[in-house]
């Protein structure tokens, strides 16, 4: 190839009146104002705006399978989860439902000898700390934010507070204040055994060292050997998005199609005859000072009869709004989520119209075996955190150290099925009759408080 003579570059240069410096600058202004308009990370994500998984990495993400490799990931998908659970309303509907079921009116727990029933003293030791428990830490208001938080963050955090008048409180700590510290070894804020991850010695909270007998954490929908939990609604959060936009863009069209009364079409009309037009037909007339524009109003009373001219079509865009088109996906969407709940559409939606409540709702039903299984889950985190509070009491001389052994903590969760009462009491009254069963557990079981209630019968007997 022939190269260029030096003496042409020069005349070539001097010709051109753009320096290249300003060429350069000139270009990168463009490129700048084109990113304003275009985000070039746009090309590697998907249609929700979420990145595609970088090469190089697991598939799905951790080492365990968990979507997240590192603090800063989790903190992510935490605060997406966080984001839905305060604007996204069928998340919102999710998450008090679940409240409601699995919490309910509040679990019942009771304090009953192991095998001796001379430790029935003790009994009613325990059962009075247990109460106290129940209301300086407002429990059942508590339980309600427990779930709320498990499924919110996928994790919850309690922290104990022994105090030295043998009382325990019990404070939540937020998720991100448990964290590892610059320099230290341990991951996710939490430190466990060398070579067993199960077995947790503390936490980092606030980068201060916490042993683990003064915190219970619970994590949901993750393995034992992961030491944070997942969100409830991470694998359905862009089902949820999208219900939410669709939702959304029904409601503006449907609003855009039904503000727009008419649609005069004049086939045959100069600009000037049209405004002339318009404005002969007016009912009111406003002017806006500030754009110089003109507004004329026609109202069409009921039963109103219009006459077109020759060349003039008349349409109406409300008649032409279909929204059950959009519905049906929208249900979709909803079925999607409430697939991942195990629970039944309507408990998402609010909409009863296609389920049964009694026929869903039974002993059996899927929803119910899934409801009772994080009743009973919680139940064994509530009277482990139950027993550290009586274990600080005996430690403070409130009760004797035979409790620990001779007392055993029961709990007790609101029922689920729809059930008939009195096949219900003649079930149980079976049970005691043939021993099976105390009475206190039956009124236990009916909502009842077996102490006030022997106390209110002995008093009606005595009057």
């Amino acid at each position: 190839m022939a190269s260029t003579p030096t003496h042409q570059k020069t005349a070539a240069a001097q010709s051109d009146p753009r320096p290249p410096c300003l060429e350069r600058r000139l270009l990168e202004a463009f490129d700048e104002l084109w990113d304003g308009f275009v985000d070039p990370a746009e090309a590697v994500c998907d249609v929700d705006g979420l990145p595609w998984t970088r090469l190089g990495g697991s598939l799905a993400g951790g080492a365990l399978g968990m979507p997240y490799l590192d603090e800063a990931q989790l903190a992510q998908i935490r605060d997406q989860c966080r984001a839905l659970a305060v604007s996204n309303e069928f998340a919102i509907n999710g998450h008090e439902n679940r409240i409601s079921y699995i919490v309910g009116s509040g679990h019942t727990y009771r304090a009953v000898a192991r095998r001796d029933p001379n430790a029935e003293p003790l009994a009613f030791q325990v059962q009075a700390i247990l109460d106290e428990f129940v209301r300086l830490n407002h429990w059942h208001k508590r339980q309600q934010e427990i779930v709320r938080r498990t499924d919110r963050d996928g994790e919850c955090f309690l922290r104990l507070f022994s105090l030295a008048d043998g009382t325990t409180r019990v404070r939540f700590v937020e998720p991100a204040q448990v964290s590892s510290p610059t320099g230290s070894s341990d991951s996710f804020g939490i430190r466990t055994e060398l070579r067993d991850v199960e077995t947790v010695l503390g936490y980092w909270i606030d980068a201060r060292w916490v042993d683990a007998s003064e915190v219970q954490h619970r994590k949901a929908n993750v393995d034992a050997n992961v030491k944070r939990g997942l969100p409830l609604f991470f694998p359905v959060r862009k089902n949820l998005r999208r219900a939410e936009k669709l939702l959304r863009n029904m409601s503006v069209v449907a609003e855009i199609q039904s503000a727009i009364a008419v649609i005069r079409k004049h086939r045959a009309a100069t600009g000037a005859g049209l405004e002339q037009f318009v404005a002969g037909q007016a009912d009111a007339t406003i002017y806006h000072a500030a754009t110089g524009r003109t507004s004329h109003f026609q109202r069409y009373a009921p039963g109103t009869i219009l006459d077109a001219m020759a060349g003039t079509d008349y349409e109406f865009p409300a008649a032409g709004i279909d929204a059950g088109r959009y519905v049906t996906v929208l249900q979709a969407e909803l079925r999607a989520i409430a697939s991942r709940l195990v629970m039944p559409e309507f408990m998402l939606t609010s909409d009863a119209s296609n389920a049964n409540y009694a026929s869903t709702m039974v002993a059996e039903g899927p929803a119910v075996k899934m409801f009772e299984r994080l009743q009973y889950e919680m139940l064994e985190d509530d009277i482990a955190l139950l027993w550290q509070a009586v274990r600080h009491a005996v430690a403070s001389g409130r009760a004797p150290a035979a409790a620990i052994d001779e007392v055993e903590i029961r709990g007790i969760p609101p029922r689920l099925a729809v059930r008939d009462r009195l096949k219900d009491a003649q079930a149980d009254q079976i049970l005691v009759k043939n021993g099976a069963m105390s009475v206190q557990t039956m009124a236990m079981r009916h909502g009842l408080n077996p102490e006030q209630e022997q106390r209110w019968i002995g008093q009606a007997a005595a009057s």
